[in-house]
């Protein structure tokens, strides 16, 4: 079963790819509209986060056309993200646009750039993030993932993420690796933080209301003095995105370390006023707030970072 699942994805993977991304974007909002009606369980989690953030804001009626334009989202987001995988940088170029590169410079031109550590999220099509060294030369990009439990399907999602150029680590098997890539120079180091971090996370305020937070990206920051930034996927228009790199978040205050919850105080901060500016962009289907006991703060990158 699990081959002819393998090969089912394959033949769609390359049906996707062989088509215009206009073309393979129109077509997932399309499927995405149709996935809202099917699938009652994730459009309720959806509009139950909606309502949790926004609840005092909008009517539920503009909460269920907002969760009806996310799930057309998610639709265009995934789809067009099986098109771009195979896209070449200059292809892709016509349709993605990063600002705010300018930040990653170094100094001066005979120095080599430093390596950052970007907190993302599940923002538009977030799998744009892992091309960000075409545009910003000089650079490689580093990102980690969790391997799907079915080694044929997680060698074909793998490989489309492979063909941006980004080298690619385990949460859970390659957390050496990733801590001795993080003393080299030129790195641009993308950890997904906007999901419940579960009971090891920081439990800090996201619309006001706490929830599990996961440290990493302030924790590798401040262990290998790396600066940190927020880096977001917007939608610009059909089948286009804009990432944008924000400004350094400060790890340190008058020459002291600020601590995790302070620092990750502020990533959440950044991610809500994204989401406040286009609120159908971010990831509504995931269970973001979650009641659980506020756990000790962790001292130690985790080897699984989710």
């Amino acid at each position: 079963m699990d081959f002819l699942i393998y090969c089912v994805v394959l033949v769609f993977v390359r049906c996707v790819q062989a088509l215009p991304l206009t073309l393979v974007a129109w077509l997932g909002r399309r499927g995405g509209a149709l996935a809202y009606w099917l699938d009652g369980r994730h459009r309720r989690v959806a509009t139950e986060n909606l309502t949790l953030a926004f609840g005092h804001e909008q009517s539920p009626a503009e909460l269920r056309a907002l969760a009806r334009e996310h799930f057309r989202r998610l639709g265009e987001n995934y789809l067009s993200a099986v098109k771009t995988s195979s896209m070449t940088p200059a292809a892709l170029s016509r349709h993605v646009q990063f600002v705010g590169t300018g930040r990653l410079l170094p100094a001066s031109d005979h120095e080599l750039p430093l390596s950052r550590v970007f907190a993302i999220g599940h923002f538009g099509n977030f799998e744009l993030y892992a091309w960000a060294h075409h545009f910003a030369p000089g650079h490689t990009s580093v990102s980690t993932y969790r391997a799907l439990p079915q080694p044929r399907l997680d060698a074909v999602l793998k490989s489309l993420r492979a063909q941006s150029g980004c080298l690619l680590l385990e949460r859970r098997t390659d957390g050496a690796q990733l801590r001795e890539l993080l003393r080299r120079r030129g790195l641009l180091v993308g950890l997904l933080s906007d999901q419940h971090a579960g009971r090891a996370g920081l439990w800090l305020p996201f619309f006001g209301r706490e929830c599990s937070t996961l440290a990493a990206p302030a924790i590798f920051a401040l262990r290998y003095k790396l600066p940190l930034h927020t880096a977001i996927c917007f939608r610009a228009g059909l089948a286009r995105w804009r990432i944008e790199i924000g400004d350094e978040i400060p790890t340190h205050a008058e020459g002291r370390r600020r601590a995790l919850e302070e620092i990750m105080s502020d990533v959440n901060q950044a991610f809500e006023f994204a989401i406040r500016r286009d609120p159908a962009n971010w990831f509504w289907v995931h269970r973001r707030w979650k009641t659980e006991p506020v756990r000790p703060r962790p001292t130690a990158p985790k080897q699984d970072w989710e």
